[in-house]
């Protein structure tokens, strides 16, 4: 009797291991592994901190794209296919309120960051790959520590003319500079090399010319950070550009709007871009 009692408890014992092994088993097959997220933040030893896919794909963004639309149609989709995410999820670092979702005239949809519509470049075909950036001179690796952006479109007036680079009317784009958010920055053509001769001391005309207070962090490829600089202005920072201290118009209400141009005639307050003059 004794040895058929402790033949049992050695099979139960047996049974009760084998199960315990089969549960950790199927626990570690179940486990689920973590999901990459839709938007992430790599390191890239070339720019830096730039926006890719879950799977590591570069993200772009269009020069021409600053109204907050997207300007590549038909053909330019062969080689920028658009990005598009439903219920998108971020990396640390990332601020989900700076990407948002438009509807393309198209009819498709496509994700946006800080209002810059984003697309993938076709020959880049590795994680990490970036021969996107500085295609054509309006292409740029989408990276979330842009100081200023570089952009085309046409400039319109205060007083409802459409002028040409060179302040005279006609229809044509011109490149300038904007901030991150495609707000159009200004010069003011009475200041000198790192002398702001505008501003008031209590600031009480910085509702007209707000002062950009911005900090000149990373720029994209075909403007040179060393260009950037900031200035004390009573207290506060505001960012130059080959000397030039840099303004907003306080009646540019929309991302694309440059209407400081011609207010209060043209020229007074040209646009920065990459043939601004050092400022005396």
């Amino acid at each position: 009797m004794k040895k058929t009692k402790n033949l049992l408890f050695s099979m139960l014992f047996i049974v009760t291991l084998f199960s315990l092994q089969s549960c950790k088993d199927e626990d570690e097959e179940t486990t689920p592994q973590p999901i990459a997220k839709k938007v992430q933040l790599a390191n890239n030893t070339t720019f830096g901190k730039i926006l890719t896919d879950a799977q590591g794909k570069s993200l772009y963004f269009f020069s021409d794209d600053v109204d907050g639309t997207s300007a590549c149609t038909n053909g330019c989709l062969n080689n920028w296919p658009i990005f598009y995410e439903n219920n998108l999820t971020f990396d640390d670092g990332l601020d989900a309120t700076d990407f948002n979702t438009i509807t393309r005239a198209d009819g498709q949809k496509q994700t946006t960051y800080k209002g810059w519509p984003l697309y993938y470049y076709v020959t880049d075909n590795n994680s990490g790959d970036t021969f996107g950036d500085g295609v054509n001179g309006d292409w740029y690796i989408a990276k979330p520590d842009y100081a200023v952006m570089f952009v085309f479109g046409q400039l319109h007036g205060h007083d409802g003319n459409d002028y040409l680079s060179d302040y005279t009317v006609g229809n044509g784009e011109t490149g300038y500079i904007v901030d991150a958010y495609g707000k159009t920055l200004y010069i003011f053509s009475h200041d000198s090399n790192n002398l702001n001769t505008f501003t008031a001391a209590d600031f009480g005309n910085n509702a007209i010319w707000p002062i950009a207070e911005i900090a000149p962090n990373k720029v994209p490829s075909n403007l040179n950070t060393a260009d950037f600089g900031t200035i004390n202005v009573f207290g506060k920072t505001q960012l130059t550009y080959k000397g030039w201290p840099l303004y907003y118009f306080g009646q540019d209400s929309n991302r694309e709007d440059n209407k400081g141009i011609s207010f209060p005639a043209a020229g007074v307050w040209p646009i920065a871009n990459t043939t601004t003059t050092v400022a005396p």
